[in-house]
């Protein structure tokens, strides 16, 4: 099998590895869309950030010489990717994926796991990929299959968003954050926002590979002190010291960061629907604003009662926030 990947970051590299182990040939796209060649692929896959997703859509575009004979998936996190790829390549082309292997960068800069996981696929149109499931079993990954999509993508965003974007905002490991009760009943919230959401729009949410995404939901609805003595620990042993994504995006001074395919897909999503989620809006907006005038970050770092107040008062200007307490 020819496999192409565009994003030569620790996913690609390490999905890379994967399938030459079992003796796919596999080929990375050059960054500098001028040098990028025409290619025979069986496979795409699209592991850039999510606000790189149009640029590869366009190596892409200019890549594949029978788009028509590859399939294009799309582990990325957040959601939203596989509708920018498929308004170019069709909803058959795509598969959305969810990978749930933490995976880091080696001295060579290759991605290796740091823990077990697994992937999972979902196709975006009505082929099934059959294939495909059996290509990343054969290399031992843990591979399940899913039928919707949606459910897919968003309860991967139910786990993305956990101790994120506060961690983030404040420049704090997520063992820290755990300890500041106003923050941590922040991330609640949060949580409780995306299931709402979720609901209103009929996407029912699914457990991945190691991870139980239907009973963090569930937890997330009990009252705040029941809900923190469940889920404080397990996420301060699952994440540590370790800096969450968003972190690592503002620490890369790019001025761009995921939060808007995370918290502020939330959001539009929720607003849409007609369903209240300031504590998403709020934690989009605040981490957007530090990402375009890092200066801000100041007012944040280390203090989580900003933080804290300017998600209140985003409460009150939301009249339907109650609901999601």
């Amino acid at each position: 099998m020819k496999v192409y990947i565009v994003g030569a970051g620790a996913v690609g590299t390490y999905l890379a590895g994967l399938l030459r182990g079992i003796g796919n040939e596999v080929t990375f796209a050059p960054r500098d869309l001028d040098a990028v060649e025409s290619v025979d692929a069986d496979l795409a896959i699209v592991t850039v950030k999510s606000y790189d997703t149009l640029a590869a859509r366009e190596t892409l575009r200019r890549a594949l010489r029978d788009p028509a004979a590859t399939t294009i998936v799309t582990p990325q996190n957040g959601v939203g990717n596989e509708e920018i790829l498929a308004e170019a390549f069709g909803r058959d082309a795509i598969v959305a994926a969810a990978l749930t292997v933490p995976v880091d960068r080696d001295d060579t800069g290759t991605g290796i796991p740091t823990k077990r996981g697994g992937i999972a696929f979902a196709p975006v149109g009505v082929n099934a990929h059959n294939w495909l499931l059996a290509a990343f079993a054969a290399t031992g990954l843990p591979t399940t299959a899913v039928a919707d999509y949606r459910s897919l993508k968003w309860s991967k965003l139910a786990l993305n968003i956990v101790a994120n974007a506060t961690c983030a905002i404040l420049d704090m490991p997520p063992e820290r954050m755990v300890r500041e009760d106003a923050i941590f009943a922040l991330e609640i919230r949060a949580l409780r926002e995306v299931r709402a959401t979720m609901h209103a729009l009929g996407i029912t949410p699914i457990d991945l590979p190691r991870y139980a995404v239907r009973a963090l939901l569930a937890v997330a609805t009990l009252p705040t002190p029941a809900a923190r003595v469940l889920l404080a620990g397990r996420i301060a042993g699952a994440r540590g010291t370790k800096p969450p994504s968003l972190l690592l995006d503002l620490r890369s001074a790019k001025h761009r960061t995921e939060v808007d395919v995370l918290n502020g897909a939330v959001a539009r999503a929720a607003r849409d629907v007609g369903v209240a989620a300031p504590v998403n809006a709020v934690l989009a907006r605040i981490l957007s604003d530090i990402a375009h005038l890092p200066q801000l970050w100041a007012k944040y770092r280390e203090r989580p009662a900003t933080l804290a107040e300017e998600a209140a008062a985003e409460s009150v200007r939301a009249p339907a926030a109650k609901a999601q307490h």
